[in-house]
């Protein structure tokens, strides 16, 4: 039986002023995508436009949110690529996280993080706990750039690419897994919250 590809959102966490989360995206996107069983949609927080000011239950939410809500729901399984602020991990995802719940639900979510010595893990322990809650399935393997302006060059690819490229494949197997196991999972029995 042949697979269709799965769809990963992969989410691009940072909307500060100069960050380096483009860089490190736009790697990991170069990985995912050179496969057959992948199919990734790239969701750019800044250019999301979500508003920080929740509506109340009930009311509509706005357009931005809607259509952020709708390619989420369209995915099978999420790769958050975060940096560490803080010893955690961005306001963005935090808020993209609370305009949405169900649609993280018996998915897969793997974590692509960056950041100075700990190359952002303590945001990525900090996210396991929020997904855990949301009835998401987090990857145990991560891609981890420790030190991450210093690991790129200018064309924007690691100065050492094989311990990143490993990483990113094993990260991308568990997540496409998991994913089909889940799909066939739901099909026999729908997921309950």
């Amino acid at each position: 039986m042949v697979q269709q590809p799965i769809k990963v959102a992969v989410i691009i966490g940072s909307t500060r002023n100069g960050r380096f989360a483009p860089t490190v995206a736009e790697w990991f996107v170069g990985r995912a995508s050179a496969r057959d069983d992948v199919q990734v949609d790239l969701i750019d927080l800044l250019d999301a436009n979500l508003p920080y000011t929740l509506t109340d239950f009930g009311e509509t939410p706005t357009d931005a949110v809607t259509a952020v809500t709708m390619r989420l729901a369209e995915a099978q399984a999420f790769v958050i690529v975060t940096p560490e602020y803080n010893h955690s991990y961005p306001v963005a995802i935090k808020n993209l996280v609370d305009w949405n719940y169900d649609v993280w639900q018996a998915k897969p979510v793997a974590f692509v993080s960056y950041g100075g010595l700990a190359g952002g893990l303590r945001a990525v322990e900090h996210l396991r706990q929020v997904f855990a809650e949301l009835h998401a399935v987090t990857m145990r393997d991560t891609v981890s750039f420790h030190g991450a302006s210093e690991q790129f060059g200018a064309d924007g690819e690691p100065r050492d690419p094989e311990p990143y490229a490993q990483a990113a494949s094993v990260l991308l197997d568990q997540l496409v897994w998991w994913a089909q196991a889940l799909l066939e999972a739901k099909e026999k029995r729908p997921y309950k919250a």
